[in-house]
């Protein structure tokens, strides 16, 4: 029997996938009855998948209404200028002294890779990847920096493995290599690791939008 929590994480995926492929349009009004009934669900899981993609930066509160606010390539862009502006100098600064959370944050990592890629291991792969993140970030003692870098995923956070299937193992195997540099002690090769992975994410998420751009529009 389908859980709550997979129903919410379910008709999250569609609504995105609906406002990435322009059925749902920037200005469109997020109504739980509607949606609910063409996706099939009650309004619960509806409700709560509204409130994450609004939390995401995909949808906000205009009026009475929540409506969509795509995202564009141009915010793509200043978002992983500014990652790639402070998360390379953060593994540097992490390889003079490595943390002790590597060696979790790499068997979360090994555990995600052994998964099956369903739809419901968008949370763990976030989790997997805000951990690692999180943990360089902090490694220089610059909470205020950590925080602004944890911003800035969160508004790509919903291009995940449904979205960009082929950065998954990709993206897995770029964090081991950045783990791998981070214990060696080599800030060179940390911040080389690190500013390989946010090109290539940041590459295949604006492939992902000029595919969607591409596409006939959705009825």
């Amino acid at each position: 029997m389908t859980t709550a929590p997979n129903l919410s994480q379910e008709a999250h995926r569609r609504i995105i996938g609906m406002i990435l492929e322009g059925a749902l349009k920037p200005g469109d009004a997020l109504q739980e009855a509607p949606l609910g009934e063409m996706l099939g669900m009650s309004r619960t899981p509806v409700r709560e998948a509204i409130k994450r993609i609004e939390s995401e930066g995909l949808a906000e509160t205009s009026g009475r209404f929540i409506r969509v606010s795509r995202i564009g390539a141009s915010e793509i862009e200043e978002i992983f200028f500014l990652r790639l502006a402070l998360e390379p100098g953060c593994a540097q600064a992490a390889a003079k002294a490595p943390p002790p959370g590597l060696d979790a944050v790499e068997r979360r990592i090994r555990d995600l890779m052994a998964q099956d890629t369903g739809a419901d291991l968008a949370d763990a792969q976030r989790e997997a990847d805000n951990s690692l993140h999180d943990l360089l970030a902090l490694a220089g003692g610059n909470r205020t920096i950590q925080g602004a870098l944890a911003a800035l995923r969160h508004r790509t956070c919903v291009f995940d493995h449904t979205q960009v299937p082929d950065r998954f193992l990709k993206g897995c195997d770029e964090h081991l290599e950045i783990i791998a540099a981070v214990r060696s002690g080599d800030g060179a090769l940390a911040a080389d690791a690190m500013t390989r992975h946010l090109t290539h994410a940041r590459d295949a998420i604006l492939a992902r939008l000029a595919e969607i751009q591409n596409q006939p529009e959705q009825p």
